[in-house]
């Protein structure tokens, strides 16, 4: 199958896919089919959940709710769930998933494997923190149940482990209380980088979620909107009925037909002429609702998933999105280099998010977050010159020491993988050998 979009849309000319409906037979149809990957929702940016010529077992038809401990907030679901599905069933109970990122249209078994982050991070870690076991099909016929006392080892190479150590069939998650839908917002805008770290170091003890968008066009005045947020008690929320109407027009919206890009342009309309007017227009906008605010925890956490295809305004050669993070000490210097590269190179991206990860370690082998700043771009696909501008990208982030996010790449030099994620080797012990991916192929070698 061919990927005719960054979502991983697929035709049947490349991937022969298995649709997984019965999990009591996965592990039969791993063991006739491979080498093989599971795919989930097909929210990944580049080729990690790919493989071309070969199997793909389709997850999707894994949706079932197995169990619910309501006096722990203990949820054991199969993998197929969407993050979605998760939340606007469990919010009105009170109960919700403690890290998302910045989509919900994406299965658990997306999540583990990628071992996703959110808005949150310095607060409550990613979402493998949150995850306290899985059964794990093998492509022998096998299969396992893995935690963090039995098996910390397997559970370490799963967890962001991209799919390579088997397919994940259940999940047991640990969801966390809350008081309402509702979170206490405050805008800010900011003029440097300076500026935007010290906002950053001032939220991280008050403030539960934090991110910003930036000007990656602004050079050295690097201006940007900081966001953050915390979540509203029910008294809170109890105590603004005007809440009432405004909960009402979400569910009316979230009930009605979806917005959605209608079309696949001729030309990327993220370009030369659109970009410097669209980011000024998008900065003076987004500083004019400055200060606090009430916001829903869906236009708040998930802004792209109130349009869907959101990805053909970038016309049919598609986009790159490029996120990195870099080490605290020396990260101003970095992401002053990389915003400065971006500048000189006339390239550009609208989608461009810099935030802070907390001083906490991750769980797994492969994990994105480590502590540090974090920067993601979307760059229209122009060919050479955007590959060029993404190579000395990489330079900026291996000489800072920092690496790049696997769920979001498609050209990672295998040199800048094997530096950035130093317990490969020990990764590599774990992996299923009937398993395979375009990625692994590409920056492992199988």
């Amino acid at each position: 199958m061919k990927p005719v979009s960054a979502w991983g849309r697929l035709s049947n000319d490349f991937h022969d896919v298995h649709v997984l409906t019965d999990r009591a037979h996965v592990a039969a149809v791993l063991a006739a089919h491979q080498p093989g990957l599971a795919f989930g929702n097909g929210r990944s940016y580049g080729d990690v959940c790919l493989n071309p010529h070969g199997h793909l077992w389709h997850t999707t038809g894994l949706n079932k709710f197995m169990a619910f401990d309501d006096a722990t907030g203990r949820l054991v679901c199969e993998a197929g769930v969407l993050l979605r599905d998760i939340q606007r069933l469990f919010v009105p109970r009170g109960w919700m998933l403690p890290v998302t990122p910045g989509t919900q249209l994406i299965t658990v078994g997306g999540a583990i494997a990628n071992d996703v982050h959110g808005k949150n991070h310095h607060a409550a870690g990613s979402f493998g923190d949150h995850v306290l076991g899985v059964s794990l099909a093998r492509t022998t016929g096998e299969v396992l149940s893995l935690d963090w006392t039995q098996t910390p080892a397997l559970m370490s190479a799963t967890l962001g482990g991209l799919g390579l150590t088997g397919v994940i069939v259940t999940a047991e998650l640990q969801l966390r209380r809350v008081g309402s839908p509702w979170l206490r917002t405050e805008t800010l805008p900011y003029q440097g980088l300076a500026e935007f770290f010290e906002l950053a170091d001032a939220s991280e003890h008050d403030w539960e979620h934090t991110v910003s968008w930036i000007d990656c066009l602004a050079g050295q005045t690097a201006r940007g909107i900081f966001m953050r947020a915390n979540p509203m008690s029910a008294p809170q929320a109890a105590a603004m009925p005007s809440l009432k109407a405004v909960l009402a027009a979400h569910q009316q919206k979230t009930q009605s037909q979806p917005l959605r890009m209608p079309f696949v342009p001729p030309l990327s309309l993220v370009n030369g002429l659109s970009l410097k007017p669209f980011n000024m227009a998008y900065y003076e906008l987004q500083k004019l609702k400055s200060g606090f605010d009430v916001a829903h925890y869906e236009p708040f956490s998930y802004p792209l998933d109130n349009l869907q295809d959101w990805n053909r305004m970038y016309g049919p050669r598609g986009f790159y999105q490029y996120q990195s993070v870099v080490p605290r000490e020396g990260g101003q210097l970095a992401v002053q280099a990389m915003l400065d590269a971006i500048a000189a190179s006339g390239e550009g991206s609208f989608l461009a998010v810099l935030k802070t990860f907390g001083n906490r370690e991750a769980k797994g082998m492969l994990s994105f977050p480590e502590p540090g700043v974090t920067l993601a771009l979307d760059f229209p696909n122009r060919g050479q010159r955007t590959l060029q501008l993404m190579d000395r990208l990489d330079a900026i982030v291996r000489e800072a020491k920092g690496r790049l996010y696997m769920a979001k790449d498609a050209r990672m030099p295998r040199d800048l993988f094997e530096a950035g994620y130093p317990r490969l080797s020990e990764f590599a012990a774990h992996r299923d050998a009937g398993i395979s991916s375009a990625m692994s192929r590409r920056l492992m070698g199988v």
